[in-house]
């Protein structure tokens, strides 16, 4: 039987990639350059986190609370 590692840096760019998905889809308004960088800035906060199980589901959370509210970088 072969036993698989799973990389967690694949698994956060695939969760990261449906996250961009999704927020241009509902951030339809928004260039979705906006949206990247948005990401981008919130995925970056959690740099050298110990714990990444709920990485992509936080960093969706607070990337479309910033969208909402216009808090979108320059």
């Amino acid at each position: 039987m072969k036993c698989d590692v799973i990389d967690s840096a694949s698994v956060e760019e695939t969760a990261l990639r449906a996250t961009a998905a999704r927020l241009c889809a509902r951030f339809n308004t928004v260039a979705p350059e906006v949206v990247n960088e948005v990401l981008r800035a919130t995925y970056a906060r959690f740099d050298g986190r110990p714990i990444r199980d709920f990485v992509p589901l936080l960093v969706e959370r607070a990337a479309a609370e910033r969208l909402r509210q216009g808090t979108v970088p320059a």
